[in-house]
């Protein structure tokens, strides 16, 4: 099992099955794609090998546009090979790669690079300049390279992007648990934690405020949050806020800060993880640092018996 960054000096790889896509949220419909790849790897005595690119193509070939990613690289990795894939290759997606004809994507780097027993892959995955590279092309390719084409069933394909799309919508409406059950997971965001305002501690709610590790993640939207917390392998229950603090703060600096339950480390400079478990109520202003307080008491109440109810 391993994760290669380097083309030029990867290992020779048994009866290589190979995928390719990018497989943001490495959700439920993802994983029986990946189930395809890991069984029938298997069944040729071979070695699954996912590709994958970084940064994600739609940022290089689409720059201006919000990307709004669900898993950032590391935690991609992770969900993959914890699905049995044995071998992930993280291709450096340029703009040299991205102008690579379809054939020489078939001849220089898929079978140059890889020579894999068997490509599976959707029928619409298209590839090389201009996106003219498809699975015919493949196909056609596959008897003189030595390859064979194996074609994931439409309908995995069509779950999986499907899928891709309502999560990300469902996040950005707050509908964690509608999310969480297309993900097979809670939706999760990493970050370091940095100075705020401290403004909580005196209130009695002292917040951690997070800056996320990847800028390019989707924020779920603006508003309280039920969510688990992991700190060194430990994992705490606690509250999240995004948004601008109205109640004592006209500035429109979005924030990301969590309460975090029967805590009281210093954790400034490290990482936590956030797991989002359900939205419990929209960002409001408050007449008073007393209102506040009171409905923090209650958003409390609320996230523990959230908590209690996931049980993780």
């Amino acid at each position: 099992m391993g994760v290669f960054s380097d083309i030029h000096h990867l290992p020779d790889f048994k009866n290589a099955v190979v995928t390719i896509g990018t497989f943001d949220g490495v959700h439920l419909g993802h994983k029986e794609i990946l189930k395809e790849v890991v069984n029938y790897a298997k069944m040729v005595n071979g070695e699954s090998v996912l590709i994958t690119f970084d940064p994600h193509p739609r940022k290089l070939l689409f720059p201006n546009q919000q990307l709004g990613l669900l898993t950032p690289l590391a935690t991609k990795i992770n969900l993959i090979l914890n699905a049995g894939i044995e071998h992930i290759v993280v291709m450096p997606f340029t703009k040299e790669f991205a102008q690579k004809t379809a054939n020489e994507y078939i001849i220089n780097f898929i079978s140059g690079l890889f020579h894999p027993h068997t490509i599976i892959i959707g029928y619409d995955h298209r590839f090389g300049c201009d996106r003219k590279g498809d699975i015919n092309l493949l196909k056609q390719f596959g008897p003189n390279l030595g390859y064979q084409v194996k074609e994931i069933p439409a309908q995995l394909i069509d779950d999986a992007a499907i899928s891709s799309t309502k999560i990300r919508n469902f996040l950005i409406l707050g509908q964690i648990s509608n999310a969480n059950k297309m993900l097979g997971r809670f939706y999760s965001l990493a970050g370091i934690v940095v100075h705020g305002n401290k403004l909580g501690r005196t209130i009695g709610y002292p917040t951690a405020n997070i800056k996320p590790n990847d800028s390019d993640q989707l924020l779920p939207a603006l508003g309280i949050y039920a969510i688990k917390v992991i700190h060194n392998n430990n994992t705490y229950c606690g509250m999240l806020n995004i948004g601008y603090n109205p109640t004592v703060t006209d500035k429109k600096e979005l924030r990301i800060e969590a309460n975090i339950f029967d805590f009281n480390e210093d954790i400034y400079g490290q990482n936590i993880e956030i797991l989002f478990i359900e939205k419990t109520r929209d960002e409001q202003k408050f007449g008073s640092l007393i209102e506040l307080k009171d409905q923090l008491h209650r958003d409390k109440m609320d996230a523990i018996r959230i908590n209690e109810i996931a049980n993780i």
